[in-house]
């Protein structure tokens, strides 16, 4: 199953040993979950996502080290530009914004 556990850890500036530590496991079984050898579970990547500071969602389907990744820009605007955001993305959707009477 693809993830971004190893992105994340990286990206928090953490090392196996560190995540491994707050999530309460070996570090061998961490390092077989990166590589792919192991498959995870809901409440390692919900430990693993309290750890590094993000959702469990995101481990599975967010990189962050991705520089063109929606979620790059969207992180570092504002609240209220994230909203105005969101609801550009609506309509270009062909949703509605949110602000229709």
């Amino acid at each position: 199953m693809a993830h971004y556990i190893k992105e994340w850890r990286k990206h928090r500036g953490l090392t196996q040993e560190q995540l491994a530590e707050r999530i309460g496991m070996a570090r061998s079984y961490l390092a077989l979950i990166e590589n792919g050898k192991r498959r995870y579970d809901e409440p390692f990547l919900e430990h693993a996502a309290e750890a590094l500071r993000c959702s469990p969602a995101d481990l599975i389907m967010r990189n962050p080290t991705d520089p063109d990744g929606l979620w790059s820009v969207y992180d570092t605007l504002s609240a209220p530009e994230r909203q105005q955001a969101v609801q550009l993305l609506r309509v270009l959707a062909g949703g509605k914004t949110g602000t229709e009477g």
